[in-house]
């Protein structure tokens, strides 16, 4: 176990159980953009990248024009989407209060836009548990580290006092490039055979497990997460 100061997480398909709602809506905006309709797994192939960037990688022989023609159409979907916000994924609020009252800081870096996590923050009142975010339109995409580069400066943590959990190689590869510890979740949208490219600390099945690798006070304990799924 080790004592991290800094914690930093995705969001989709970590946190929120949103993989399948932004596999519908990229299919849709496809659709409405003339664009051809792809297979459900290379839309989740590319989940955690920017909006223009998993675009790109999606139809690299489109032209910018149709490119942010589907983010637009994109985020015309998603937005009527997000009227019923998607659930958290089970014990995810009993592991971010058991790592919030053992003095962990914890932050997100996302592939979603500012806009995009301000306003799923603002539906669902879980902007209080991060003192710290960085999203894709304001720097540079996962699988690039300057977001984490940032979060570590605003901190004044060291790469080795810190910790990323994700569910995609992007995540993953970001965190490995910027000497950061890493977690992968099985339960999103990148396989296991996917994530162990890049050496991660441990694949876990549900967000709780993860506190077994973290040290933290000792009135902390695992059986306290035994209750009913928030």
């Amino acid at each position: 176990m080790k004592a991290y100061q800094l914690v930093i997480f995705d969001w989709d398909g970590t946190l929120m159980d949103s993989t399948e709602r932004i596999v519908r809506c990229l299919a849709a905006a496809a659709q409405d953009t003339g664009l051809p309709r792809l297979a459900d797994d290379a839309y989740r192939s590319i989940i955690g990248l920017g909006l223009i960037e998993a675009i790109q990688a999606l139809y690299p022989n489109e032209s910018m024009q149709q490119v942010v023609a589907m983010r637009d159409h994109y985020a015309d979907h998603f937005v009527v989407a997000e009227k019923v916000p998607n659930p958290l994924f089970p014990t995810v609020a009993d592991t971010l209060a058991a790592l919030r009252d053992g003095g962990v800081t914890m932050a997100v870096a996302t592939g979603k836009s500012r806009r995009g996590l301000d306003r799923v923050w603002s539906a669902t009142g879980l902007g209080h548990w991060f003192a710290g975010s960085r999203c894709a339109d304001e720097t540079r995409s996962k699988p690039d580290p300057t977001m984490l580069y940032q979060l570590l400066e605003q901190f004044g943590v060291a790469p080795e006092q810190a910790l990323m959990v994700g569910d995609t190689t992007f995540d993953l590869e970001m965190a490995e490039r910027a000497g950061i510890d890493r977690v992968g979740v099985l339960y999103g949208a990148h396989s296991a055979e996917m994530l162990r490219q890049h050496r991660p600390l441990a694949l876990i099945d549900r967000l709780e497990q993860m506190l077994e690798l973290i040290s933290l006070p000792a009135a902390q304990s695992l059986e306290a997460l035994d209750g009913p799924a928030r």
